[in-house]
């Protein structure tokens, strides 16, 4: 195991004890927290935001939390394959 590896590890452990406590509101309070999943499956920035905006929009900012989740797919679709989508 390398030491990038074994970082990632160690942050994994402490991530239990924090997520029982929310800073600010309770829209993440669901059985599989979103920073879990996102840690778990190692997504990068963009594909965590999208998971973030996509589960909390209904608890928190409505179609602006869903806006903002396809704005991460629309970047995710040009810098991944090139496509480059209008309005966004």
């Amino acid at each position: 195991m390398n030491s990038k590896e074994e970082e990632y590890d160690s942050a994994e452990a402490n991530m239990g004890r924090h997520l029982k406590n929310q800073v600010g509101g309770t829209h993440y309070q669901l059985p599989i927290p979103p920073i879990e999943y996102i840690t778990k499956n190692k997504l990068n920035y963009c594909q965590g935001n999208i998971v973030k905006y996509v589960t909390r929009y209904k608890e928190k900012n409505g179609s602006e939390d869903l806006l903002k989740a396809i704005q991460y797919i629309h970047f995710l679709l040009k810098d991944d394959y090139g496509i480059k989508l209008e309005n966004y």
